[in-house]
């Protein structure tokens, strides 16, 4: 699977390192920028399929620009790069309207693979992410869910996607997104994200489980 890409970074090595492995896994990289103001710009003349966007940038920094991109078309899918992981920035970057966040430290293997899925539609959950997000929510009541959801709810908690989901409990991917489908109702959830926080706060799954 590829896609078009903008580069956001005002580190000039950083962002040719990137083009070099993006373009060796198929993606075109049309267009790159070093600050807000000119990211900005650049979404709007190319409206790339992704966006691959810093925080921290001398004239204008990416939490603000990833706002202004979100406001003039919502289409745009955003991941933000960063050297900070602190819960905070997570934060401001997912409230931005950030569909993933990495952090620098990461390998290209893990950029790729978001990108891919972010591009298919099928986006598995970091718990870096939802821990990030947790403190935003207020306690919740108690939940409905059967056995079944919890399972495939747990298996999202731990970074799994739809096909991961359907292997490990040996179903079908339709059934998952059914099952998904229901866990956003009874939990009043738009997606994972959302439904891993809300179950969270409720008690119903515990994030520093360990992954079999």
């Amino acid at each position: 699977m590829s896609g078009t890409v903008l580069l956001v970074d005002d580190h000039t090595l950083i962002r040719q390192a990137l083009r070099r492995n993006l373009e060796e896994f198929g993606f075109t990289v049309v267009a790159e920028a070093a600050d807000g103001p000119s990211a900005v710009a650049a979404s709007l003349r190319y409206g790339p399929d992704l966006i691959l966007m810093d925080v921290s940038m001398p004239g204008g920094d990416g939490i603000t620009a990833t706002k202004s991109i979100m406001r003039a078309d919502a289409r745009r899918r955003i991941i933000v790069l960063s050297m900070h992981s602190d819960s905070r920035t997570v934060r401001e970057a997912i409230t931005a309207g950030a569909v993933g966040y990495l952090p620098k430290s990461s390998t290209i293997d893990d950029v790729v693979n978001l990108m891919k899925q972010i591009l298919s539609g099928d986006v598995s959950l970091s718990p870096e992410v939802a821990r990030a997000m947790i403190d935003d929510v207020e306690a919740l009541p108690a939940h409905d869910l059967s056995d079944r959801e919890l399972e495939v709810l747990r298996e999202v908690s731990h970074g799994c996607s739809t096909t991961e989901v359907a292997q490990r409990l040996f179903i079908s991917q339709k059934t998952v997104k059914n099952h998904l489908a229901a866990i956003y109702a009874k939990l009043d959830a738009r997606d994972r994200t959302e439904a891993v926080i809300k179950a969270v706060k409720r008690g119903v799954i515990d994030l520093s489980e360990d992954v079999d």
